[in-house]
């Protein structure tokens, strides 16, 4: 059983208020689950707290069905609707359901963006942060080597644990909203040196230098080693952050990949007995020319018609650096009238796009820069779609098995040519 504190047993027995004992309840339950025997302190939270879809609202209807109901019931898993105060960890409200401009685009009604306002401002006035974003550490929020964090989204999971070294587990929606409250998360997994250890060796035989193939080696590392760590060496370069990011989502989607050692590139990774740390070494993985093909031959094993219809970049929200490289492939092309081509971001990247004029650019050639949500999250692509074509691993894995669609893998340059032609004619190197 968990053991509390002096001031966690305080807050467990109301005397910071009812929705911080709820909090706690819900938090020692949980750590009584995991097997974990005291918490950690955590300020930095990212979740989706209180944020629902009408039904839901509904659901609680008895309750009040508004926000203060679905935070206590669902979020708390609350015997009772209790008073929700602002939250005492930094908190930051990750992806949610539309565009909040281009929500009558994405197909979305009246009744549904009225409900999206209403909850955004109650986020806001809760004291959370509306980075609305799947990539909170390219909109303001990133932490730092070692600090303890609360963090839902699989694709900033393994980015905070691998490339900056923070420590977080893959949290949920119950954990993150309670850990806002009470600045507690359970001390375990990721968030204890022992578990931080590698079990597997990939070593990788073929050039990967690019967004595109980092992508690809991500989804094959994921499918070999599933949830465990893996420890990388052999043929990577030009290592940066938007290319851990694409390579950590693939990763995380093909398996359940939530920490990866890159041997002299990840920091917790200066060699190889420092990422197994005198752990079993397990399983080594080869990763050569016949694997390469292997993996894009798979994210490309839902594509059948070359008619594209659908373009969708910005998976994981995509960096300034992406959105720029994007208007500068499309700038003074025009997408094709039987194509559609939707980039997403966060706010942040978003207002600065404005400012260096790259949403102008891509408006003049018929396209969008979304902010708030994604395809997969809203379920929302052009009215239509048949076929789309798509530059991350993750979306290729997710979309079409979501949609009923066919799709295709390849360069941020194939993709851009396939919104402009109409056309996929994208092929491996």
């Amino acid at each position: 059983m968990v053991a509390l504190t002096d001031v966690e047993r305080a807050m467990l027995d109301g005397e910071s208020g009812a929705a911080i004992a709820k909090a706690m309840d819900l938090l020692i339950r949980y750590a009584d689950a995991l097997g974990a025997d005291r918490f950690v302190e955590t300020d930095n939270v990212a979740g989706v707290p209180g944020s629902s879809p009408q039904w839901v609202k509904d659901y609680y209807a008895a309750d009040g069905g508004d926000y203060r109901a679905v935070f206590s019931r669902f979020d708390l898993d609350s015997d009772e609707v209790v008073d929700v105060p602002r939250m005492n960890a930094f908190s930051c409200h990750l992806q949610g359901g539309m565009d909040p401009e281009l929500w009558r685009e994405q197909g979305m009604s009246e009744a549904a963006h009225g409900n999206f306002v209403s909850d955004s401002a109650q986020v806001e006035a809760h004291g959370i942060q509306l980075l609305k974003t799947c990539t909170p550490y390219l909109a303001g929020n990133m932490p730092v080597m070692g600090e303890h964090c609360a963090w839902m989204e699989s694709s900033a999971v393994v980015f905070a644990n691998s490339v900056v070294g923070a420590r977080t587990n893959c949290e949920g929606r119950e954990s993150t909203s309670a850990a806002m409250l009470a600045k507690r998360i359970p001390d375990w997994g990721f968030h204890r040196d022992d578990f931080r250890k590698g079990h597997h060796s990939i070593s990788v035989e073929v050039p990967v230098d690019s967004i595109f193939e980092w992508g690809m080696l991500g989804y094959y590392v994921g499918d070999a080693v599933q949830d465990t760590i893996p420890v990388i060496t052999g043929a990577i370069s030009d290592a940066n952050l938007i290319r851990h990011k694409h390579f950590g989502a693939a990763a995380a989607s093909s398996g359940g990949v939530e920490m990866y050692h890159m041997v002299g590139i990840t920091p917790e990774a200066p060699s190889v007995e420092a990422a197994f740390g005198g752990a079993p070494r397990g399983e080594r993985f080869v990763y050569d020319a016949a694997a390469r093909r292997r993996i894009y031959d798979t994210l490309n094993s839902v594509g059948r018609s070359t008619d594209v219809d659908y373009v969708m970049l910005g998976c994981p929200h995509a960096s300034i650096e992406q959105v720029a490289e994007i208007a500068a492939l499309i700038e003074g092309r025009k997408v094709h009238v039987n194509s559609a081509l939707w980039v997403f971001t966060s706010r942040a990247v978003k207002a600065n796009a404005d400012a260096s004029g790259y949403t102008k650019i891509l408006r003049d050639a018929g396209a969008y820069l979304m902010t708030d949500t994604c395809s997969a999250i809203s379920q929302a692509v052009p009215k239509g779609t048949k076929v789309a074509a798509l530059d991350s691993a993750k979306q290729v894995h997710y979309l079409p098995a979501m949609m009923g669609i066919e799709g295709w893998y390849g360069t941020t340059a194939e993709c851009i040519d396939a919104a402009c032609t109409g056309k996929w004619q994208g092929r491996l190197a």
